[in-house]
């Protein structure tokens, strides 16, 4: 098994021991947890499910903790649905996890750090992209779309596309990486073309983000429109769906915080339905040369909070999974 273990930071595979200890049979059923793949075989599988269980990202952007919580609350409701005519599972795999230990005294210290876990990340990440894959990324920050966007790039030998479903641009200054810069950092760096966010809150985003998403030419839209009729979002990704040019690759960010009520590092009692995030879900699926999915921010904090964000991240992942296999 290999391995790119540093200190601070490891990569723990998903093996047959540890499904097992998350899964519930009963009598005349199967459960989705008894046809996936794991780590050994992940070969065979299209979809490569990967836990990130980190909140230094978010803290070094001066917000809350509990992002590290978000795969635990959603593989023991992922593996526990059924498996039937709608999905079988056997070609997805639940790959493993990227944990961490990090301590730190101060922001710098902590932005420091997310260099580190940047680079474990793209080195794990980087040889499961190829045509054939899709890889799905759950919990943690979002500074971590940073990571996926590089490895990305770097596998493809091509920038790619991101839209990002986010009421935060996360297009901060370049002042040390966390969760609010990484799509400013992809850019700079030049691993990222096209940048579509979709339901930014009008007032949490500072006007400079604003002048440097008009002067870099990316497109957004603002939640505030979607308030009365929820379904123009989907009419809005429509559109530039068609638009893009479908040779390219794409990766798709999901942000938690973008639901209403939802146990995320930035909570908010006005948001998305859950419903329309899952139509959201579904429609992004269909599209070609899917590079990945990511669902970070989650972050529950007690077993209710749990159950919530288990079966709302559970629900995302099998609405985009069985829309992109129906295609």
């Amino acid at each position: 098994m290999k391995s790119n273990n540093i200190e601070n930071i490891f990569f723990q595979a998903f093996t047959d021991e540890l499904l097992v200890n998350h899964l519930t049979k009963r009598n005349g059923e199967t459960k989705l947890g008894e046809k996936v793949k794991t780590y050994d075989n992940f070969k065979d599988a299209r979809y490569v499910i990967i836990g990130i269980n980190e909140d230094i990202g978010p803290q070094a952007n001066l917000g809350l903790p509990g992002a590290k919580n978000g795969f635990n609350s959603f593989i023991k409701r992922f593996l526990n649905t059924q498996s039937n005519r709608f999905l079988l599972g056997d070609d997805i795999c639940v790959y493993g996890t990227i944990n961490t230990t990090f301590t730190f005294q101060n922001i710098e210290e902590a932005r420091k750090n997310i260099n580190q876990l940047d680079e474990f990340i793209a080195k794990e990440i980087g040889p499961l992209i190829n045509e054939g894959k899709i890889i799905i990324v759950i919990g943690g920050g979002h500074n971590n779309a940073y990571p996926l966007i590089k490895s990305s790039y770097q596998k493809l030998k091509q920038k790619i596309d991101v839209i990002n479903l986010d009421p935060h641009a996360d297009c901060r200054p370049l002042e040390g990486r966390h969760s609010g810069n990484p799509f400013s950092y992809a850019n700079e760096d030049g691993f990222m073309d096209n940048y579509t966010v979709f339901g930014l809150h009008q007032q949490y985003n500072s006007e400079g983000i604003y002048e440097y998403l008009d002067e870099n030419n990316f497109s957004y839209t603002f939640f505030e429109d979607y308030i009365l009729n929820q379904t123009e979002l989907l009419k809005d990704l429509n559109v530039t769906l068609k638009k893009r040019d479908n040779s390219k690759h794409i990766g798709f960010e999901i942000d938690l915080d973008s639901i209403a009520f939802m146990p995320s590092s930035a909570y908010t009692p006005s948001g998305l339905s859950i419903e329309t995030v899952r139509l959201y879900s579904k429609q992004i699926g269909k599209e070609k040369n899917i590079s990945y999915l990511h669902l970070p921010e989650a972050a529950p904090d007690n077993s209710q909070e749990e159950k919530l964000t288990g079966k709302a991240l559970t629900y995302i992942v099998l609405d985009f999974i069985k829309a992109n296999k129906n295609k």
